[in-house]
């Protein structure tokens, strides 16, 4: 054998190794691949009242599961207090700026469903949004904070409530009630529509790559193909 054919047999090794191997996607075998129930069908039902929800990250390349509970509640710490929000579904809810200084007043700045605060491209953003009866919708802003007056602008509006939302690649993914956008630059993508998971609460989005995007949601995870727009149902099989 050559010198210059071990080099090349050596790199695709290599390659193998650390390339196919950062891209392994292990799911627990308790996850059982299933067809997506139609909404409202006795299957359906079933995952919607499971007291389970699962929630999906991303650590050292690897997907990884757990058991999540509802939050109704988002902070982020920005200059001189902290940002809360709070959504108490059709109750209402609020955005308030606390002071770190306890000797100063809190500044309520919006009323709404407060989904998501997070910074973004070097600017503060909130999400809001409600899924109540026949109700569903939610909106992206643009939080102005200058010393401790805030202004906030609509950037986006969204048909259906946003329930998680995730960054990468520089792009903004949201899952909704019943649907999957893309945001890139500001313009919305609508990448998946009516989906099966009405209903199941999404919670989180954990993305590998585009090929490769998970939703935690009640009862299991799902898992998003968005260049070829297919999705696969993972039910927690305990």
């Amino acid at each position: 054998m050559t010198a210059k054919r071990t080099l090349i047999i050596f790199i695709f090794s290599l390659f193998c190794l650390f390339g196919y191997g950062q891209t392994k996607i292990n799911i627990p075998t308790n996850f059982v691949e299933t067809k997506p129930p139609k909404v409202g069908s006795s299957e359906w039902y079933l995952l919607n009242n499971s007291r389970n929800e699962f929630g999906v990250e991303v650590k050292n390349g690897q997907l990884k599961i757990k058991k999540v509970k509802e939050k109704n509640r988002v902070e982020l710490k920005i200059g001189t207090g902290t940002l809360l929000g709070v959504d108490r579904g059709e109750w209402g809810g609020t955005l308030t700026f606390i002071p770190d200084d306890t000797k100063k007043e809190k500044i309520e700045i919006k009323k709404g469903n407060i989904k998501f605060i997070f910074k973004y491209r070097g600017k503060t953003y909130f999400i809001e949004g409600i899924a109540h009866l026949s109700l569903s919708e939610g909106a992206l802003y643009e939080l102005d904070v200058t010393k401790d007056k805030f202004e906030y602008k609509e950037i986006l509006k969204f048909e259906d409530a946003p329930e998680a939302y995730s960054i990468y690649d520089d792009k903004i993914f949201i899952a909704t009630h019943r649907r999957f956008y893309v945001v890139d630059n500001f313009k919305k993508e609508l990448i998946f529509n009516n989906t099966f998971w009405l209903s199941l609460y999404p919670n989180s989005i954990a993305i590998i790559d585009e090929k490769n995007v998970f939703l935690g949601i009640r009862s299991g995870i799902v898992k998003l193909d968005l260049t070829t727009k297919n999705l696969k149902f993972y039910k927690d099989d305990k």
